[in-house]
């Protein structure tokens, strides 16, 4: 449904999207994940066919961005950051307002926009004057908007950008539910809580450059590196800590605020030893568990050391990934 090839946008000597290669199936939802001036407006609005990119192809349900840019923007919902209501309005007429620039016409016009509505639920407010409704409520009526011609393909710009946590729980309830109808839908967002339980698919980008995407659990692999097991004993850390460096199975042990940490040697899937050698030696163990990678992990480490650092011109080293995995970076 989405193809991009060697997709690249320059200003200047500046790269604000570089060699991006990303490819969405029917029903992907992608979590566009990158700090604010990493690409991901770039992308999307090259993908809507708003802006032209310097070189690199892309295309949407398959239609090329320079060949058919009128296709594509009938097969697309573009939701962006941030969009302008008009303050006269009432909801519903709002809704059909833009239905009628979809050439939505008749009785069939008011059906559309009360499916959206309804869709979005928000069908309560069908009748208040737009600029009555609040942020969240707002970013729905943006969400119904961009639903109203039925698009098979959603790009959505930080859709939960500035909502409250109970907006932005009702804003993942709508993502899945569109998933659900089958639409492709790419959404960015840099709050990483957001998109780690609703997205199947995860782009990371920063300075213009994709640094990782891939299903959720291979890209948490991926950064996970080798294992790393936490631990908790009771009584004196640093003879527990000469027993477990005395374990075959142990690779590296550090200690981190009174709970041991032991990155487990290559090859290794069997841990069970590291605690039958404490309980022999005399410790007593308290708790043994695997270290968690979530998704704000994955982001940190695959984004280590670039964040922070000013954007170079080309041939420099933005946008280069100088990652260590998870279990590595123990100390």
């Amino acid at each position: 449904m989405i193809e991009t090839v060697d997709l690249t946008k320059k200003y200047g000597d500046f790269f604000a999207l570089e060699s991006l290669d990303l490819k969405l199936e029917k029903g992907d939802l992608l979590g566009f994940i990158g700090p604010n001036g990493a690409g991901k407006t770039t992308t999307i609005r090259i993908l809507s066919t708003l802006l032209a990119p310097t070189w690199g192809e892309a295309y949407v349900c398959g239609y090329s961005i320079y060949t058919h840019p009128r296709d594509i923007r009938r097969a697309i919902g573009y939701m962006p950051d941030i969009f302008g209501v008009y303050d006269d309005m009432r909801v519903i007429e709002y809704l059909e307002f833009f239905a009628a620039a979809y050439r939505i016409n008749g009785s069939q016009r008011r059906r559309v926009a009360e499916r959206s509505l309804e869709l979005v639920d928000l069908t309560v407010k069908r009748d208040e004057l737009v600029t009555s409704l609040s942020r969240g409520m707002t970013q729905r009526l943006g969400l119904a908007r961009v639903l109203l011609h039925d698009p098979q393909v959603l790009l959505l710009d930080e859709p939960a950008s500035g909502l409250d946590p109970r907006a932005r729980i009702e804003m993942r309830g709508l993502l899945r539910r569109l998933q659900g109808l089958g639409k492709t839908i790419l959404v960015s967002s840099h709050i990483l809580p957001e998109l780690a339980d609703i997205c199947n698919r995860v782009g990371i980008i920063e300075y213009g450059r994709l640094l990782a995407c891939g299903n959720v659990q291979d890209l948490l692999a991926q950064v996970r590196g080798r294992l790393v097991i936490r631990l908790r004993v009771a009584g004196p850390v640093t003879q527990a800590v000469e027993t477990l460096e005395k374990c075959q199975e142990a690779d590296r042990v550090t200690v981190r605020n009174g709970e041991i940490l032991v990155a487990i040697a290559d090859g290794v899937s069997d841990y069970s030893p590291l605690a039958s050698r404490l309980i022999a030696e005399g410790h007593h163990l308290l708790s043994m568990q695997e270290q968690e990678v979530n998704l704000e992990t994955a982001f940190l480490e695959l984004t280590k050391g670039a964040l922070g650092r000013p954007a170079e011109p080309a041939g420099g080293t933005a946008g280069k990934s100088t990652a260590t995995p998870v279990g590595e970076s123990l100390e």
